[in-house]
């Protein structure tokens, strides 16, 4: 078991990790300075966490492509380990679930391993779901792993690990994802608001970017935001649900129960729907839809949906004070001109547009790097404020004896 230290301590680890996370690579000295951190202190800091396999040492100039500037002896760097997948990546989708093994280290881009449909069958879904969880274990293993991040959409308690309610996926309302996950991986299980794992992800790859709203296009619309470049704290466990503000004059059934939210006309389905409309109800594919706009541009039925985007982002924006909006997901694949579009509406409706500018801006989904920013906030070094995340909940890791 990893030592508790005083909450000081665990504190100073916390600041150490996060700025080596932002800094990519770093020495103990500039790290050190970067924390007004004595160099003995960092560097006691740094030996344990070498120890315990969160950071490893590379050699300036290695195959890892950092240059040495230096004569001589090659100096040592840190970064978070690489070497080794410390922890288990989940990705809870209403058509599938995607898994990975993932390191420390912030990854470039996605790659799931290993990824399921969720079949019908008499004995329900949660049955069938661990079911098919456990023939994914046997292929890729983790006896050794932390901890599992649990990436789920609709209104999460990552408190309690519960889901609390999901418009898209209503049968996870009901089962206890954690335990069954538990099951078969006997490691500790956190559930993540797959939305805030976006925008955690997003702020890992561009720490510069420590304000801004994340809206994400799929089968539903979500949102999250990032202040001083930690999620927003809320009272309630509900956060973003940007999709379910409701448009004036639309009639469609929404899987919240309500009628006419915005990501009916928005989302996958939403989208290919009006298209089928506009074309005497014609079935299309997305790929169609994406020629389509090549084709034609903006036609009225989709301005009018992206229009409708607009609105309930510049009001966010306008209730938030922020003036950065990162657009991830399905509408990222679309022609430039619907970005544009949608970008040109939200700085209309936007009244920071009137005395500053806002920015609209396209990003690449990156819900490991997030989820690996839960796991060592949560797992790795959590704050052992008892109020927050009990001692108890920490990680049992194996320590190596630190060199002297």
């Amino acid at each position: 078991m990893i030592y508790v230290p005083s909450r000081m301590g665990q504190l100073n680890r916390r600041a150490l990790l996060r700025q080596l996370q932002k800094l990519g690579v770093a020495s103990r000295a500039e790290l050190a300075k970067a924390l007004g951190m004595s160099q003995p202190t960092a560097g006691k800091i740094v030996d344990e966490l070498i120890a315990s396999e969160v950071l490893e040492e590379i050699e300036v100039g290695d195959p890892s492509g950092y240059e040495s500037t230096q004569r001589g002896r090659p100096g040592r760097k840190l970064q978070l380990n690489q070497s080794k997948a410390r922890l288990l990546a989940i990705q809870v989708g209403i058509l599938e679930t995607t898994v990975a093994r993932v390191a420390l280290g912030i990854p470039v881009a996605d790659a799931w391993q290993f990824t399921f449909a969720l079949t019908k069958n008499e004995f329900g879904p949660a049955r069938v779901w661990e079911k098919q969880l456990r023939a994914a274990a046997k292929e890729i293993g983790g006896k050794d792993f932390l901890g599992v991040l649990l990436s789920v959409p609709g209104i999460v308690d990552e408190t309690t690990n519960r889901v609390l309610f999901s418009p898209n996926i209503h049968w996870t309302e009901k089962a206890d994802l954690a335990k069954i996950v538990r099951s078969v991986w006997n490691v500790p299980v956190l559930l993540v608001q797959e939305e805030r794992a976006l925008a955690l992800g997003h702020h890992l790859a561009h720490p510069e970017c420590e304000d801004f709203l994340l809206v994400d296009f799929g089968e539903g619309v979500g949102g999250a935001i990032i202040v001083d470049g930690r999620p927003l704290a809320n009272p309630l466990p509900i956060s973003g649900e940007i999709g379910h503000t409701p448009v004036l004059g639309n009639t469609r059934q929404c899987g919240c129960g309500a009628i006419g939210c915005m990501e009916t006309l928005v989302s996958l389905r939403g989208l290919l729907e009006s298209f089928s409309t506009a074309t005497s109800g014609k079935k299309h594919t997305w790929a169609e839809l994406r020629e389509h706009i090549i084709e034609k541009g903006i036609e009225p039925w989709l301005a009018n949906s992206l229009d409708s985007a607009a609105t309930a982002i510049a009001g966010s924006l306008n209730v938030l004070g922020l003036r950065r909006v990162v657009i991830t997901g399905s509408l990222t694949e679309l022609p430039a001109t619907v970005l544009a579009h949608l970008s040109r509406a939200v700085q209309n409706g936007s009244m920071w547009a009137k005395f500053g500018r806002v920015e609209c801006v396209a990003a690449p989904r990156r819900r490991t790097a997030g989820l690996i920013a839960v796991g060592i906030d949560r797992l790795v070094v959590p704050d052992n404020n008892p109020k927050d995340f009990p001692v108890e909940k920490m990680v049992p890791i194996k320590r190596r004896p630190v060199l002297k």
